[in-house]
C-alpha cells in the first residue's frame, strides 16, 4: 500500500491515525513537529503526509507554515498533503487549501472521515475542496 507521513505532535492523535491507517495496509511514519515533517517528507518521500495544525508549546512552523514549505519545495511539492486538525472554523479550512493543503478532516480522526480523503488523493481523484 502507501507510505503515509503523520504529522503531529499529539502521541494520542499520532496513534489513532497510525492505528487508522496500518489496518488498511499502510506503512506510517511520524513527525511529532511540522518542522521535522518537512524534513521527513524531502527525505522519505511519502506517497502522502497527514498535518496538525497547532503543535502545542512548541515555537516555530506552524501546520499551515509546514504545508506552505512543502508544497513550495520542488522536492515535496507533488506530495498531497490532508489536513488533520481540531480546528473546525471555515476560515481554517480556508487557510488550509490556500497554504496547498489537499483537503482537510477535522479531529477526531475516525476511519469513516480520514479513509475518505486519504483514498481519493492517494487513487488521483482528490477533490481540493
Amino acid at each position: 500500500m502507501a507510505h503515509i507521513l503523520v504529522v503531529d505532535d499529539s502521541p494520542t492523535d499520532q496513534f489513532a491515525i497510525r492505528s487508522i491507517l496500518e489496518a488498511e495496509g499502510h506503512d506510517v511514519s511520524i513527525a511529532s513537529t511540522a518542522e521535522e515533517g518537512i524534513q521527513l517528507a524531502r527525505a522519505l518521500q511519502p506517497d502522502l503526509i497527514t498535518m496538525d495544525i497547532v503543535f502545542e508549546g512548541q515555537r516555530g512552523t506552524s501546520g499551515f507554515m509546514g504545508v506552505r514549505k512543502i508544497k513550495r519545495d520542488p522536492d515535496s511539492a507533488k506530495i498531497p498533503v490532508v489536513i488533520v486538525s481540531s480546528k473546525s472554523q471555515p476560515t481554517d479550512r480556508l487557510w488550509a487549501m490556500r497554504q496547498g493543503a489537499d483537503d482537510y478532516v477535522v479531529k477526531p480522526a475516525l476511519p469513516e472521515s480520514l479513509l475518505p480523503a486519504i483514498n481519493a488523493l492517494l487513487s488521483g481523484h482528490g477533490d481540493a475542496a
